[in-house]
C-alpha cells in the first residue's frame, strides 16, 4: 500500500521500499519495546501538500494516516516492520493521553525552565524541541484535563501564559520525524529507563514552567 503526496501515488522499488520500512521499523521498535509507547504512522508534508492526499488537509504532515495500523506498546520488531512496509517513509507519531501527556511552551522558555529544573533536582521525563519553536515536556497522563485546576491552585489561572497541554486524542511527532515539512523534531532530553513510561506528575514541573512563561 502506498500513499500519496498531492494526490500522486509514490512508486518505490521493492528493495528501496523494504529498506525504508526496515529503517523506520527499527526506530519504531525502540519506542514500543524500550520505552513502552505506541506509535502511529503519520502523514508527511512537502511544499505544503500532505501525503494523505487531501488538498484541504488542515494539518499537513502532522496527523495519523487513518488507513494505517498503529504499532502497540510492547510490539516486536517484526510487527513494527510489517506495519511500516505498508507505509514506508511515514512519520512516527506518539499518542498522548496513554502513558504520557505533554506540557508545551515556547522553546526559549522550555530551555530556560529545563536548566532550572535540573539544578533544582526535579524529576524529569523526556523533552522534545520542535522546528516550530516549541518545547514539549512529557508528564503523567491527566495533565491536559487537569491543567486549569492546577493553574488555579497555584495562583496562575489569571496569568497570560504561553503554555498548553496535549492529552487524549492528540499526537506528538516523535524524533527524528519531520513535522509538517518544517524539519525534524529533536530530543532536548531523551527518554531513559524509569521515566519514559512513567513520567513525572505535571504539578511538579508546572510551577517552574508557569513562572518562566510569566517572566517571558
Amino acid at each position: 500500500m502506498g500513499f500519496t503526496i498531492g494526490g500522486i501515488r509514490e512508486m518505490r522499488s521493492g528493495s528501496r521500499r523494504r529498506g525504508r520500512a526496515a529503517a523506520g521499523a527499527t526506530a519504531v521498535a525502540q519506542y514500543t519495546g524500550l520505552w513502552g509507547w505506541a506509535v502511529a504512522p503519520g502523514a508527511r508534508a512537502t511544499a505544503g501538500s500532505c501525503s494523505c492526499g487531501d488538498a484541504r488537509c488542515v494539518a499537513p504532515g502532522a496527523h495519523p494516516l487513518d488507513f494505517a495500523r498503529e504499532v502497540p506498546a510492547g510490539a516486536s520488531p517484526d510487527i513494527a516492520e510489517d506495519v511500516w512496509e505498508e507505509v514506508p517513509g511515514a512519520s512516527m507519531l506518539l499518542p498522548a493521553g496513554r502513558t504520557f501527556d505533554v506540557l508545551d511552551v515556547a522553546e526559549a522558555t522550555g530551555r530556560h525552565a529545563l536548566v532550572r529544573m535540573e539544578r533544582m533536582g526535579l524529576p524529569l521525563g523526556p523533552v522534545t524541541v520542535t522546528p516550530t519553536g516549541r518545547t514539549q515536556f512529557f508528564v503523567a497522563p491527566g495533565a491536559a484535563s487537569g491543567l486549569p485546576g492546577l493553574l488555579y491552585r497555584m495562583g496562575w489561572d489569571d496569568a497570560d501564559l504561553d503554555l498548553r497541554a496535549f492529552g487524549a486524542g492528540a499526537y506528538i511527532t516523535a524524533p527524528p520525524s519531520d513535522l509538517g515539512g518544517l524539519g525534524p523534531v529533536r530530543w532536548l532530553r531523551p527518554p531513559v529507563p524509569g521515566t519514559a513510561a512513567t513520567p513525572p506528575q505535571a504539578r511538579l514541573l508546572l510551577g517552574t514552567l508557569a513562572y518562566i512563561c510569566h517572566r517571558s
